[in-house]
């Protein structure tokens, strides 16, 4: 069975930095990603690693100020994120699917979330 558990969420004030982990049991994954969420809005992806050749995907929101990592030894994706904005106020999700993809839609195994509150 497949498991995704964040954390590294809280609160911060803006311009600093947090890092989610995500521990995720499972094998075969060729897309590990960040997604986040607010009340009232669909679900966007922030960060994508595509496992074959390690390349990396952003939002343009993010980028420049987030990076995705993961240590296949710990089986862990992680989300360095710094200069944080008020506008990065959300839960955060991690997950996981068979296909290549930056669409939220299309990942099959997902977290339970973790919340980043950033003030200004």
């Amino acid at each position: 069975q497949v498991q995704l558990v964040e954390s590294g969420g809280g609160s911060v004030q803006a311009g600093g930095s947090l890092r989610l982990s995500c521990v995720h049991s499972g094998y075969g994954f060729r897309s590990l990603g960040w997604f986040r969420q607010t009340p009232g809005k669909e679900r966007e992806g922030v960060a994508v690693i595509y496992i074959r050749d390690g390349s990396t995907d952003y939002a343009n929101s993010v980028k420049g100020r987030f990076t995705i990592s993961r240590d296949n030894a710990k089986n862990t994706l992680y989300l360095q994120m710094s200069s944080l904005k008020p506008e990065d106020t959300a839960m955060y999700y991690c997950a996981a699917d068979y296909g290549v993809t930056f669409d939220p839609r299309r990942f099959r195994y997902w977290g339970q979330g973790t919340q980043v509150t950033v003030s200004s």
